[in-house]
């Protein structure tokens, strides 16, 4: 098992920074053997916890992880600078730490998906999209993470979403798919109603909620929106807005002309198979957004 250099700035950041060190000459043969050291010492202990280091394809396999994860920790504990990166490395337990960092982010944004992971905490998923040989081309572990940062802030800022502004704290992981879906219900419930909390009784209580002519425009939406925000934490709110598509505002009004026509149903005791049909159609032709998805027994 061999930790080879390659010339290029597109390959594992781990291979790049010690690419161009020894390069420039900031790096001797015995600090570059000392670093190789560690991280096939590192690469055993990986394949001897989660494989098998009594084979060679394994041991490889393993190998990659560890490139793959020091790279990630070493990127973000450098801030993406080689000249830090370098005396991250240097330091006595610099492959260690970097290898730390790199575990606990991945940790971090690892979905819980009840299965169990032959990595623990870390997705197996995950971690392939970031483990790479040392001479790869290209490596977009980084990007591969940072995705996952954003889908796990999403799914943090959901959470918040339905912990503060919901009645009811059990919630089915199908019933929305976006964070996006999540805010719009939360504006447009609080909107009609006056600022409660979120109830599974919107189309029925529809039927006497007056709708006042000043609703009907974006900035009173943009206006909800932004009193509902602010009710989080400013760098949750931001990252929530940051989210938000540019057809938010638009799309809840377009609902409330709908819930205006759906009341007008509702006053003449139109039958649920016609309110069905209507709601339907509305969904099909032009999905609502904000509108309540559960179903009116």
């Amino acid at each position: 098992m061999q930790l080879m250099l390659r010339d290029g700035s597109s390959g594992p950041f781990l291979s790049q920074v010690l690419n161009n060190a020894s390069a420039e000459e900031k790096l001797s043969a015995a600090e570059l053997s000392q670093i190789k050291s560690k991280a096939v010492l590192m690469s055993l202990k990986f394949a001897d916890k989660f494989y098998n280091k009594y084979k060679m394809h394994l041991l490889e396999q393993a190998a990659c992880d560890v490139i793959g994860i020091v790279s990630l920790g070493l990127q973000q504990l450098s801030e993406n600078d080689s000249e830090r990166a370098l005396a991250l490395l240097l330091a006595q337990d610099g492959v260690v730490k970097a290898f730390q960092k790199g575990w606990s982010m991945l940790a971090t944004v690892s979905k819980k998906t009840g299965k169990t992971s032959l990595y623990g905490d870390v997705a197996e998923q995950l971690l392939q999209s970031i483990s790479t040989p040392p001479d790869a081309e290209d490596w977009n572990g980084y990007q591969q993470y940072q995705q996952a940062l954003i889908e796990h802030r999403r799914g943090q800022a959901m959470q918040l979403l339905q912990q503060h502004f919901y009645a009811r704290q059990q919630f089915d992981e199908f019933e929305h798919f976006s964070l996006e879906e999540v805010l719009a219900e939360v504006v447009f419930y609080r909107a009609l109603s006056g600022g409660d909390k979120v109830r599974q009784d919107l189309k029925k209580r529809l039927r006497s909620i007056e709708l006042q002519p000043h609703w009907f425009n974006e900035a009173f939406f943009q206006l909800q929106t932004d009193t509902t925000l602010a009710e989080l934490p400013a760098a949750n709110a931001d990252a929530i807005r940051a989210d938000l598509g540019q057809h938010f505002i638009p799309a809840l009004l377009r609902t409330l002309h709908f819930a205006k026509a759906y009341q007008a149903l509702l006053q003449s005791d139109a039958s649920p198979e016609k309110l069905d049909a209507f709601e339907g159609k509305q969904g099909l032709t032009n999905p609502l957004l904000g509108w309540p998805q559960y179903l009116a027994l």
